[in-house]
């Protein structure tokens, strides 16, 4: 029975890291400035958090985002990648089960949460997007354009659409998920801007808008798909009995 279920636990684990590179590398885009990218790895790593425990999170998120780093030559980012995206899994499942059953309060700390990161982009994209801009392309297409200050409003508006969404139509265990998931994200944020800005003496800042995006991404997607998800379950576990 252990045997069984250790070679469960790996084959989960397995899965859940071929998830989160293959949603990393699907899509990436290059940020000049930090020489990053932004990519969807956010989507799996919060699905796998919510659906598994911290331990297969942690791994997932940490080893299937440093072999992303690697695929797709930014080797430089994979060592503090291995360390930021597996706090960010073992974070975003740990908070996920204690928070679970805790209602009080929890819907207005999403509120304001969601409310911060609002401001955030709004301030620092305002601050430091606007005028031409470049945007690169897994290096293969450069799009250039023009960003008018007022247009972050939209933008910021945009980011955090979907998680007011979920929130105010969901509440309960929702706003519980969404918390929890906002502030994972926040350690991976502040994770990659002092690694960019202590250790590779990048101009970090530009970046947090990048990350944040990401976030805001990954809840879009996998709140939705872990609600199809258990919903199934519950109806297949239902029609069994």
């Amino acid at each position: 029975m252990m045997m069984k279920e250790r070679s469960l636990k790996a084959a989960g684990m397995t899965l859940s890291t071929a998830l989160v590179l293959a949603a990393t590398v699907i899509i990436n885009i290059y940020v000049p400035a930090t020489r990053g990218y932004f990519n969807l790895g956010e989507t799996m790593i919060y699905l796998v958090a919510l659906l598994f425990d911290p331990l297969t999170a942690a791994f997932a998120g940490g080893v299937g985002s440093a072999l992303a780093d690697v695929v797709l030559g930014y080797t430089i980012y994979a060592p503090a990648t291995l360390v930021i995206k597996a706090a960010e899994g073992a974070l975003a499942s740990t908070l996920v089960r204690r928070l679970r059953g805790r209602q009080r309060g929890i819907f207005a700390l999403s509120m304001g949460t969601v409310a911060a990161y609002f401001v955030v982009i709004l301030v620092i994209g305002y601050t430091l997007f606007v005028g031409e801009v470049e945007l690169t392309l897994s290096g293969l297409l450069t799009l250039k354009g023009f960003i008018e200050p007022t247009s972050w409003i939209l933008i910021a508006s945009a980011a955090i659409a979907t998680p007011l969404y979920i929130l105010i139509r969901k509440k309960g265990e929702i706003g519980l998920i969404l918390i929890s998931l906002l502030s994972a994200g926040s350690i991976m944020i502040l994770g990659y801007y002092l690694y960019e800005q202590l250790i590779l003496g990048y101009y970090a800042l530009a970046e947090v808008p990048v990350n944040l995006g990401q976030v805001v991404m990954g809840i879009a997607v996998a709140i939705p798909t872990y609600t199809l998800i258990t919903k199934y379950t519950r109806r297949t576990s239902q029609e069994n009995i």
